[in-house]
């Protein structure tokens, strides 16, 4: 995870800080973030002190939770994420030993919140979705190289030009079965970040 550009620990460092003024700001424990978020406090500890390399899957936990979009939470600066993301600014949230990447492009802020995302699957690499949020959508346009996309039980083989419409509020992966690098593109529109779940009642010092 880092920054196309930027050490790995300088974006692990920032969204260290980003969850913790965040938590702060709510006035929440650890042990309250863990119960909302389904992610171990022992991770939570790593993830504030920028000692994690935390997996997309856990990052979109604690941004739900806490109600800040993933965009946000990876900026490379504070506030709203910049309309004008240059080639080598996006956040790489996702590699594979073999060289593949997901990076995330751009986004807008919550609670519906739309990313734009770049992937390249090296031959071999699989990446697994969890669901996310209620009335999620994905839109994959396949650029280079055969991905085969799973949504719940269905599978679908999709080449260069295809594109593909999906609800992503159910696993998914993608996969790159053959010889050859596949590239696509994604968009993922997710309503309501953070204000699905009940927040805690009480407050912390």
């Amino acid at each position: 995870m880092h920054r196309v550009g930027v050490e790995p620990d300088d974006l692990a460092a920032v969204i260290g800080a980003r969850i913790r003024a965040c938590r702060h700001a709510l006035k929440w424990t650890l042990d309250e973030v863990a119960a909302q978020s389904g992610v171990s406090r022992r991770m939570i500890v790593k993830v504030e002190k920028g000692e994690a390399n935390p997996s997309v899957a856990t990052l979109l936990l604690l941004s739900d939770a806490l109600g800040i979009d993933l965009p946000t939470l990876v900026a490379a600066r504070d506030g709203v994420p910049a309309a004008l993301t240059r080639r080598g600014d996006g956040a790489e949230l996702w590699s594979s030993p073999s060289g593949g990447s997901g990076i995330l492009l751009a986004g807008t802020p919550s609670p519906d919140v739309l990313e734009l995302w770049q992937w390249t699957l090296a031959p071999g690499d699989t990446h697994e979705n969890t669901p996310h949020v209620a009335g999620t959508r994905e839109i994959l346009h396949v650029g280079r190289g055969v991905v085969n996309l799973t949504v719940g039980p269905d599978e679908v083989s999709l080449s260069p030009g295809d594109t593909f419409a999906f609800d992503g509020d159910q696993a998914h992966a993608y996969a790159n079965t053959s010889k050859s690098t596949a590239e696509f593109t994604l968009a993922v529109f997710e309503p309501g970040v953070g204000t699905s779940s009940p927040r805690p009642s009480h407050q912390t010092t």
